[in-house]
């Protein structure tokens, strides 16, 4: 039998995508009434889904002010990027003795799909980006089969991830980035978790970098 999606779930879903995909800035007010007209919904499943969301680290609930966007400061975004670094690579080398072919496939597919619309040119869509770098880091821990580690690693990446589209990347970085994923494909392909490990590292930093600038910029405005 096939589960009815709620108006809650619909709602929650829709909101954590226009978050994720830096539809609305951190700190910007997530006002009800407007929020369910673009949505097409009551305002009571918008509520409901803004305490989610605020459960998750996406929105804060400020009594008597209504939601708004997660905003993190650089000391904040720091302390994550310390955390990522710490457990990432460390799936990331648990990932590689365990991938199927398939998971190189899907992995490969992916990397190939984010070049498509991530390189500077006509078809460039950095939005696009967004999912996609999504499902890969995303595939990568499900691999790993390190439950624990890969609920740390969620929380430590999840909350300040609208601060994170790729708009943010100068050309050098994001070719850096898309370059990372390929070859993070080839080390796993290879079966040499050494290797996927300190390309993970170097990609964490890169974002790292690319992140902390905007979020410097950010607090100097």
């Amino acid at each position: 039998m096939t589960r009815t999606v709620t108006s809650t779930e619909r709602a929650l879903a829709a909101l954590r995508e226009l978050i994720l995909h830096g539809q609305f800035a951190a700190g910007a007010r997530l006002g009800e009434v407007e929020l369910a007209e673009r949505l097409g919904v009551s305002r009571t499943p918008v509520r409901e889904a803004l305490t989610r969301l605020a459960a998750e680290g996406l929105v804060e609930l400020v009594p008597n002010r209504g939601a708004r966007v997660a905003s993190w400061s650089v000391a904040e975004l720091e302390g994550v990027f310390d955390l990522r670094s710490a457990l990432e690579p460390r799936l990331t080398g648990y990932a590689v003795p365990r991938a199927r072919p398939d998971d190189v496939a899907v992995l490969d597919e992916l990397a190939a799909q984010m070049l498509a619309v991530g390189l500077p040119g006509a078809d460039q869509d950095l939005d696009a980006l967004v999912p996609l770098n999504r499902q890969f880091h995303g595939r990568l821990v499900v691999m790993a089969g390190q439950p624990a580690l890969a609920t740390a690693l969620a929380g430590a990446i999840h909350a300040p991830i609208q601060l994170r589209n790729f708009h943010a990347y100068d050309e050098a970085s994001l070719r850096r980035s898309l370059a990372h994923h390929v070859e993070i494909v080839a080390a796993v392909r290879a079966g040499d978790p050494i290797w996927a490990q300190a390309v993970m590292t170097a990609h964490i930093h890169n974002a790292r970098a690319v992140m902390l600038r905007a979020a410097r910029e950010q607090e100097a405005t």
